[in-house]
């Protein structure tokens, strides 16, 4: 066998040489057209390609883009004509909320920088058309809709139900007419760019109300209408407060919640509701006062002590349990009143049974001191066979207690002392009690007499010495209601005391010639307080009151002689020429 020539083996690694550098020198080849086609073809978009009808190919991402914004410039400043339920109406697309993503258009539609060999291919022989991005303002489409509606739709409406007093009142439940939010936007963003987008045509369709008549049935039969049917009782440890629908549905209310109307409670309205009923702690006594002008039995409250969340807790389940089972039983300690509301309407204070006025001249102390005493005392109420004091009702004439300081007589000359002023609420009470037939127990006129007052009926008084007191010894309560009308440098105050009661006496008066003349003083005083003063004479006087029984008493009373001596009011001159009045 013949041994093979040497230099065959060199021959052929030399060509296998010759073909790996050809190989290489076509992958450079090919590799740099690739690059130089990648840089070539950059970021631009592919040379056919149009959006929405704007030719953008050829062009770079960010300069394709701003010949699309011209491009597009009428096209979406155009109003879209549509009708809605075949009226015309023109719609403003940019408050509408509709608007162009020009980069997001421009990359769509291939216009980025990419080593993939498709968009390669694509930028050197493809372009499509394509639709440019359009976006919505969700929060502008919204409100531009709700304008459409109000416009051309109609609301729905929820039914209700709600109280009013004892009552129930009900709304029906209506549907609506508004635009589908969905179809109506796809139908405009259709048309937005359109050439030639014609009239789109919308409609309107039902919008059912979220309460509808169902609804408002349920809540009438479930809840509404048995809360109405009867009271309902709150039981404290025994003691039984009776709340009338009337009251109690002012706390409650029917909340559309989810497609239903659910029962929901005011705490704090019930809480108030049922303090008009009871007081906590405490307990408050029945009494009388006036309402309109007309006197009117207060109800007594016990004092209760009870858990509050524990009555908002219940309160909605029982008010809608049927007659017979709607008590509430709490937690509480319960502590009743002294005097009660059947007592107090035994008391019989239902008319005016005496009234008196009397007026002041102005002085400002006289409007801050007659006017603190009616405010302590209006209101009173004198059981039967109770003794008014007025010393003991108004108490001390302090600072503190509401009074300044004022012109009194003392040793019969005037002095300034705390609480002048207070005898001309003394006396008009005097003859307030006077003509409602009370017993007088004690009473003292003014040592001299001043004009202003009914002469022999008036009286004064002073603290720790001098007291107004009168009984209330007819078989009926006896309600003092006092009033002030302040003084004015160019008007009179005015005092009036007002009794009400059943009235049991008819009471007339005489008042007598004064008698038992006496002269003035004349007396002359060194002192920095003094005040002048031009004296009178002093004189006894007499004054008769009758009785005449009425309204069915049977008692008899002997005429009743009040008898007055005045004392001169002395002439004061004062002698210290730095005295506070020369």
């Amino acid at each position: 066998m013949p041994t093979p020539r040497s230099d065959a083996q060199p021959r052929e690694k030399a060509g296998a040489k010759v073909v790996l550098w050809m190989l290489f020198a076509l992958v450079l080849l090919f590799g740099g057209l690739y690059v130089a086609a990648h840089y070539a073809a950059g970021d631009k978009v592919p040379r056919g390609t149009t959006v929405s009808g704007v030719r953008i190919g050829g062009h770079p991402q960010g300069e394709a883009a701003q010949r699309l914004r011209a491009g597009l410039a009428d096209e979406v400043a155009r109003p879209i004509a549509a009708t809605i339920d075949g009226k015309p109406v023109e719609i403003d697309p940019a408050a509408l909320g509709l608007g162009v993503d020009y980069e997001a258009s421009v990359a769509e539609a291939g216009g980025e920088r990419s080593w993939d060999p498709q968009r390669l291919w694509d930028y050197f022989t493809g372009g499509d058309s394509f639709e440019a991005e359009v976006t919505v303002d969700e929060a502008a489409y919204n409100a531009y809709l709700a304008r459409l509606d109000e416009e051309h739709g109609t609301p729905a409406r929820d039914g209700a139900v709600a109280f009013d007093g004892g009552r129930i009142e009900t709304t029906d439940a209506t549907t609506g007419r508004a635009l589908d939010p969905s179809d109506t936007l796809g139908a405009l963003r259709e048309a937005y760019l359109q050439d030639a987008p014609g009239v789109v045509a919308l409609q309107t369709t039902d919008v059912v109300p979220d309460i509808d008549a169902g609804d408002v049935q349920e809540a009438l039969d479930a809840f509404a209408s048995p809360a109405v049917a009867a009271p309902v009782t709150l039981r404290f440890e025994g003691s039984d407060v009776t709340i009338s629908p009337a009251d109690y549905t002012s706390a409650l209310s029917l909340v559309p919640t989810g497609g239903e109307l659910v029962p929901t409670l005011d705490a704090q309205r019930l809480a108030e509701v049922v303090g008009t009923r009871i007081t906590t702690g405490a307990p408050v006594d029945a009494t009388v006062a006036l309402v309109g002008g007309k006197p009117q039995v207060v109800p007594a409250k016990p004092g209760v002590t009870f858990d509050r969340a524990q009555l908002e807790a219940g309160f909605l389940d029982v008010v809608a349990q049927p007659q017979g089972e709607r008590t509430l039983e709490l937690d509480s300690q319960v502590a009743q009143p002294e005097f009660t509301t059947r007592e107090a309407r035994a008391l019989k204070v239902r008319e005016q049974v005496s009234t008196f006025t009397t007026y002041f001249p102005h002085a400002d102390y006289r409007n801050i001191n007659i006017g603190r005493a009616a405010e302590i005392i209006d209101g009173t109420l004198l059981k039967p066979g109770e003794t008014f004091s007025l010393n003991d009702t108004v108490g001390e004439r302090t600072e503190e207690n509401g009074f300044t300081k004022g012109y009194v007589i003392s040793d019969g000359i005037l002095v300034q002392d705390l609480g002048g002023g207070v005898s001309q609420m003394a006396t008009t009470l005097f003859n307030a009690m006077f003509f409602a037939g009370l017993e007088d127990v004690e009473h003292k006129p003014h040592s001299f007499y001043i004009d202003r007052y009914p002469v022999g009926r008036e009286a004064t008084v002073a603290w720790g010495a001098v007291d107004l007191r009168f009984r209330n010894d007819t078989p009926y309560g006896v309600l003092i209601d006092t009033n002030v009308t302040p003084s004015t440098p160019s008007s009179s105050g005015v005092v009036t005391a007002t009794m009400y009661s059943t009235k049991y006496w008819d009471i007339t008066t005489t008042t007598g010639e004064r008698y038992n003349i006496t002269q003035p003083k004349v007396r002359r005083i060194d002192d920095l307080t003094c005040h002048p003063n031009q004296g009178y004479g002093g004189f006894d006087i007499d004054v008769v009151r009758y009785f005449r029984p009425v309204n069915g008493n049977t008692e008899t009373r002997d005429d009743e002689v009040f008898h007055t001596t005045y004392t001169p009011s002395d002439t004061v001159i004062c002698t210290n020429p730095d005295a506070v009045d020369q």
